[in-house]
């Protein structure tokens, strides 16, 4: 649900932007989602009638202009076709009542002016005139329409707008012109249509903006044809030689891969018409669905007899763990054993140190234990050291060595020795 979500929202933003920087007028027509599995074929369709190029020879008659009248003078109500013009051909008028009567401009598809002038209007004149403007060859049609009334009274005559169309009111047997003007290029001049007509595809990466997307393939309506890219993406992205005529400019990716994902924009360009169009397709890449493959061990469809002399034990159920949750499985264990190694390493190094520290104790010990003095050899005066115990000796400690040795006169206090009284042993004897 996420991922559609943010696929909808996407397709918003997209539908909002311009469709391509270098033609601001064009507009996005459609924006799809195509999923394909990996190594398939993907068809990105891009169809538009208006961009069928057939050369004609009868380039005359691909435009023309034709004025009806939708009448109930009569009480039929009727749609009566009045008269009609092709861009290189005269003008023809159905009714023999109105030939003279009724005429459009001859250079009306040089000077865009194709407005219709009725003599001497009667009441049977009355009703909604329409001036249609066909384009065939681009595929455009155009419509004007005015309503006509006659009056008696030449203080009635004027034209005003309804909301809908203009309202002429003529006076009777007076001249009116009905007004249709359009004088855009594709009415009024002619063109070379091969060279204006264009179709290219674009793709952008994912992650890469639209004004920096990839040109894939440029197809003009002359024949010509330019493909970009290394040879490996031209010989996998292709559009069909008859594109311009049938109108399907569709992209064919073969063997599709990882790296095909991204979006990609087909661009319709006909200049001599005005068309300016634009479909964007989202291209995602799947795995293809693997098969589950079931070995059957029976012979000839038969299932085997059962022996009711056999005792059965439990049943055992096999459970398939899905692909994803063993490659999770698997790095859970990477993780666990990570830390346990870690774990290990650091109690060994935590041992180490231990030991070594013990090992530094007994060596201090035996060093000071070397300088032990029997006691026995000397005797000792301990009539004066009651002093000595009794006072607070305070050093100042500058070093280690020196707090050493006053530990040592703690523990060792100075003897007295008497020579005098040897002395005076040896003599007396």
């Amino acid at each position: 649900m996420e991922r559609l979500a943010k696929l909808l929202l996407w397709q918003l933003l997209l539908q909002q932007i311009p469709a391509d920087a270098s033609n601001p007028d064009s507009v996005v027509v459609s924006v799809l989602n195509i999923s394909a599995t990996l190594g398939s074929q993907a068809v990105l369709p891009c169809k538009s009638y208006r961009m069928v190029w057939t050369q004609d020879r009868l380039n005359d008659r691909q435009r023309v202009v034709h004025w009806d009248v939708y009448s109930n003078y009569y009480g039929d109500n009727k749609m009566e076709r009045l008269c009609d013009m092709y861009s290189a051909g005269d003008q023809r008028v159905y009714s023999s009542y109105n030939r003279g009567r009724i005429f459009m401009p001859q250079n009306a598809f040089t000077d865009g002016n194709f407005s219709l002038v009725i003599r001497d209007v009667a009441e049977s004149d009355e009703g909604t005139y329409s001036c249609n403007l066909h384009h065939h060859y681009c595929h455009l049609y155009e419509t004007v329409k005015i309503q006509l009334d006659i009056t008696k009274k030449a203080k009635e005559a004027k034209q005003y707008w309804d909301g809908e169309k203009a309202v002429i009111v003529a006076l009777e047997g007076s001249t009116v012109m009905l007004p249709c003007v359009n004088r855009n290029h594709i009415w009024t001049e002619r063109h070379s249509e091969e060279e204006q007509q264009v179709v290219h595809w674009d793709r952008q990466p994912p992650g890469v903006p639209h004004d920096r997307a990839d040109r894939l393939i440029d197809l003009y309506a002359s024949g010509e044809r330019r493909s970009y890219g290394p040879l490996f993406i031209r010989q996998k992205m292709n559009i069909t030689d008859t594109a311009f005529a049938v109108g399907d400019f569709s992209l064919w990716i073969s063997e599709l891969e990882s790296a095909d994902e991204g979006t990609y924009s087909c661009h319709l360009h006909h200049h001599y018409c005005g068309l300016h169009e634009r479909r964007i397709y989202q291209v995602f890449v799947t795995e293809p669905v693997r098969e589950k493959k079931v070995v059957n061990l029976t012979t000839h469809n038969t299932a085997p007899a059962i022996d009711p002399n056999v005792v059965r034990g439990h049943n055992v159920i096999n459970v398939i763990i899905p692909e994803s949750r063993i490659h999770f499985f698997q790095q859970l264990g990477y993780i666990v054993a990570t830390l346990l190694l870690f774990i290990v390493l650091l109690i060994i190094v935590v041992l180490i140190t231990r030991k070594r520290r013990q090992r530094g104790y007994e060596y201090n010990v035996k060093k000071y234990g070397e300088k032990d003095v029997n006691l026995k050899e000397f005797t000792v005066d301990t009539t004066d050291l009651t002093q000595y115990k009794s006072e607070d000796i305070r050093l100042d400690y500058k070093n280690n060595i020196l707090k050493e040795k006053v530990e040592q006169a703690r523990s060792f206090p100075a003897k007295n020795i008497d020579l005098d009284k040897d002395f005076r042993k040896e003599y007396c004897k």
